[in-house]
């Protein structure tokens, strides 16, 4: 799981976004528009996927992967740099030089020559399976990668609306594993999007979905209430897992981003 900020409109169809659609005119002098202001865009990857080498980090990025004593978490950050730093290259094309941080809420933000770049992002990895959410630099995103796997009753219990628990119940023993991941996942990419650090309650978020809405690698949509308002966002399967994805101001659900 990992952060930063999306936009578009309601109702598009899931497309494959074009890699000479990626890059047009400046807003801002030396860095590209991206088609990503008007619909986000995802790209998902593999660990094995990622380069055994660290060339294609910054020397900024490299020291921070120096200060990671545990290799679990030292492969989960290399994915999740590796999946953003790939996302950015397809808006933005693969001639700049793209650096990922950490924003002082933690959040990636991503530079371009030290400068930020036209975007907002948004990472999750989980089990060996990386996502980027990129969207315009004016929105806010988050977006989350769970498993769909039995988990503890108490998890539901302690953390979930009645209402959140009420959509477990209903789906059933067979479907209750899902629903428990969805709801969870779009709770975190809620999170992210708001960037609140530990300041708001996991509890104060209310997720509305349909867990039963469908299978497969197509967008389904998501809402999720707080106190100052109600996110708008997405769901999809990708083998065993869940990715959700929060957009404010509401957009059309993300393209696939493909190099």
């Amino acid at each position: 799981m990992a952060n930063c900020r999306a936009t578009g409109r309601a109702g598009r169809k899931t497309e494959v976004l074009p890699r000479h659609d990626c890059c047009v005119s400046s807003a801002q002098p030396g860095l590209p528009q991206t088609r990503v202001e008007r619909e986000p865009g995802v790209l998902v990857a593999t660990e094995a996927e990622v380069p055994r080498g660290n060339g294609w980090l910054s020397a900024a990025e490299l020291a921070t992967l120096a200060g990671m004593r545990v290799p679990a978490r030292r492969r989960d950050w290399r994915l999740g740099r590796w999946v953003a730093k790939r996302a950015l290259a397809a808006v933005l094309g693969d001639s700049v030089a793209v650096e990922v941080r950490a924003a002082g809420d933690g959040a990636p933000e991503a530079l371009v020559d030290g400068r930020p770049a036209p975007v907002s992002i948004s990472i999750s990895h989980r089990e060996g399976l990386g996502a980027c959410l990129v969207a315009g630099p004016e929105s806010a995103v988050g977006c989350d990668l769970e498993l769909v796997e039995p988990r503890d009753d108490a998890l539901a219990r302690h953390f979930f609306t009645p209402a959140e628990r009420v959509l477990v119940d209903r789906s059933g023993h067979r479907g209750g594993d899902l629903a428990v991941a969805l709801v969870w996942s779009a709770k975190e990419s809620a999170l992210k999007a708001l960037r609140p650090g530990l300041s708001v309650d996991i509890r104060a978020l209310e997720v509305t979905l349909d867990p039963d809405s469908g299978t497969g690698w197509s967008w389904r949509p998501l809402t999720v209430r707080h106190r100052a308002g109600t996110l708008s966002g997405w769901w999809t399967l990708r083998g065993r897992h869940v990715l959700t994805a929060v957009i404010e101001p509401p957009a059309s659900p993300p393209v696939t981003l493909r190099l």
